[in-house]
C-alpha cells in the first residue's frame, strides 16, 4: 500500500487536531461516561503519522497539550476550600488515571518506534511523572495535613477516597511514605518495619482508642 505523504503542513491541519480534540475529551471525562470517538480513527491516525516521520512532533504536542491541562487542574485545585481539597484532589487523580487507560493504547505506536526505541523511556511513565511534577508536588504539603487530619477524624472523608489517594500518592513517588508513615502502612502492605515485641501493647492501647471512638460515633461492635 503506497501511503500518501503527510506533510508537516498536513499533520498540523489534519492529523493532529484530531488527536487533539480526542485526548480533551479523554483527560475531561467524568468515569463511566461514553464518548463518541472513533478509537480506530485516531489509532489509525497515530500509526499514519509514526510512518511518515512525524513521531517527534506528536510526542512534543502530546506532552505540551498534558502539560498544559495538568496545569489548569493543579490551579483550580488551589482554589479549592480546604473541605472540598481532599475530595477533589481525589477526583482529579482518579479522571487522570482512567483517562491514561485510554490515551496510553492509543499512541502506542508512538510508543513502540519512538518512545521506547528513540528515548529508552515509556509513554505511561512520562504521563505519570507529568502528574506528580504539575500537579501532586505542588499540593502535597497542604494535602498531607488535610489527609492526617481527616484520618483521626473518623467519616470526614469515605475510606475508599483515603485509600485511593494514598495508594495513588505512593505510586506516584513512594519515597512520600516518610511523612507519614503510619498512614501510609494503613494502605500498603510492608512499608513499615515488623513489629518489636515492646510496641505490640501500644498498638493494642491504639486499636481499643480507635473502638472507643467508633463505639462514640454510633457504631456497634
Amino acid at each position: 500500500i503506497v501511503m500518501n505523504v503527510i506533510t508537516i503542513e498536513d499533520y498540523k491541519s489534519t492529523y493532529w487536531p484530531k488527536l487533539d480534540s480526542a485526548i480533551d475529551q479523554l483527560l475531561t471525562q467524568s468515569p463511566g461516561d461514553y464518548i463518541p470517538i472513533s478509537y480506530e480513527q485516531i489509532y489509525s491516525c497515530v500509526y499514519k503519522c509514526v510512518c511518515q516521520q512525524h513521531s517527534e512532533q506528536m510526542y512534543s504536542d502530546l506532552i505540551k497539550k498534558i502539560t498544559n491541562h495538568l496545569e489548569r487542574v493543579s490551579k483550580e485545585l488551589q482554589a479549592s476550600p480546604p473541605d472540598l481539597y481532599i475530595e477533589r484532589f481525589n477526583v482529579a487523580l482518579g479522571q487522570y488515571m482512567g483517562a491514561l487507560q485510554s490515551i496510553v493504547p492509543l499512541f502506542i505506536y508512538m510508543n513502540k518506534f519512538y518512545i521506547e526505541t528513540k528515548l529508552n523511556r515509556d509513554l505511561k511513565d512520562d504521563l505519570i511523572k507529568l502528574f506528580t511534577e504539575h500537579v501532586a508536588e505542588k499540593h502535597i504539603y497542604n494535602l498531607m495535613p488535610l489527609l492526617l487530619e481527616a484520618q483521626s477524624t473518623p467519616f470526614q472523608i469515605t475510606p475508599s477516597t483515603m485509600a485511593n489517594i494514598v495508594k495513588g500518592l505512593y505510586t506516584l513517588r513512594p519515597e512520600w511514605v516518610q511523612m507519614a508513615p503510619a498512614l501510609f502502612s494503613k494502605f500498603i502492605p510492608n512499608i513499615l518495619p515488623p513489629a518489636v515485641e515492646s510496641e505490640l501493647q501500644e498498638y493494642a492501647a491504639q486499636d481499643q482508642k480507635l473502638q472507643r471512638e467508633l463505639m462514640q460515633n454510633g457504631f456497634a461492635r
